[in-house]
């Protein structure tokens, strides 16, 4: 059985927030409905890091939600996370898996179709696969795939894969059309002016 029990994932970036600061901006996410947070925040230095994952776990412990730590395993395990999510630079996901054993999520960023399958067969328990539309964020991984991609991709794995970049309220429809599971998202939740009201708005297209 695949542990992912969540089709909406929330990517931190305290740049984005708004007002009163992330853990604040997170709870107001958690409180609209979001069950599965990933804590990513690149450049922080790792004690820092630390710090925010504690905070992080306990809060969403409070909510009985998942919290998933960007990139470093060591961090997901001191604080208890419930998994780690893996870029193209991370450590690889058999080599995760000899270390957290197969109760813990293990997320891989991809940005194809075949990065996708190749994670599936690595032993991945989910995918986002993006970006889906022109984003920001995601500039530095080139133009976006499209929703062509993404349908290609659903076809081919069976693990969850959930949609990233871009993605807005009006296209959150289109993209959960195209197969995906769910979908992942940082600005359209966090950088809104009412983020408990963003977070339930697609809870309601992403429900499980």
């Amino acid at each position: 059985m695949n542990p992912v029990d969540f089709n909406l994932l929330l990517i931190t970036d305290r740049h984005v927030v708004r007002t009163g600061g992330l853990i604040a901006a997170v709870e107001q996410a958690l409180s609209g409905g979001v069950r599965c947070v990933q804590l990513r925040e690149k450049e922080m230095p790792v004690r820092e890091l630390l710090a925010l994952a504690h905070e992080m776990r306990e809060l969403t412990s409070r909510y009985n939600a998942r919290l998933i730590i960007n990139d470093r395993v060591d961090v997901a395990i001191a604080v208890g996370a419930d998994g780690v999510h893996l870029g193209g630079e991370s450590m690889p996901v058999r080599a995760v898996r000899k270390i957290t054993g197969t109760s813990f999520i293990v997320g891989v960023s991809t940005h194809a179709p075949a990065e996708a399958v190749q994670a599936e067969a690595d032993g991945a328990d989910y995918v986002t696969f993006g970006p889906v539309y022109a984003t920001p964020s995601k500039m530095k991984y080139g133009p976006p795939v499209g929703l062509n991609a993404l349908r290609e991709c659903c076809k081919k794995v069976k693990i969850p894969a959930l949609g990233l970049g871009g993605i807005k309220k009006e296209s959150a429809r289109e993209v959960l059309d195209a197969g995906a599971y769910g979908i992942a998202m940082i600005s359209a939740i966090l950088a809104a002016e009412d983020v408990r009201k963003a977070a339930e708005g697609f809870c309601k297209f992403s429900p499980l």
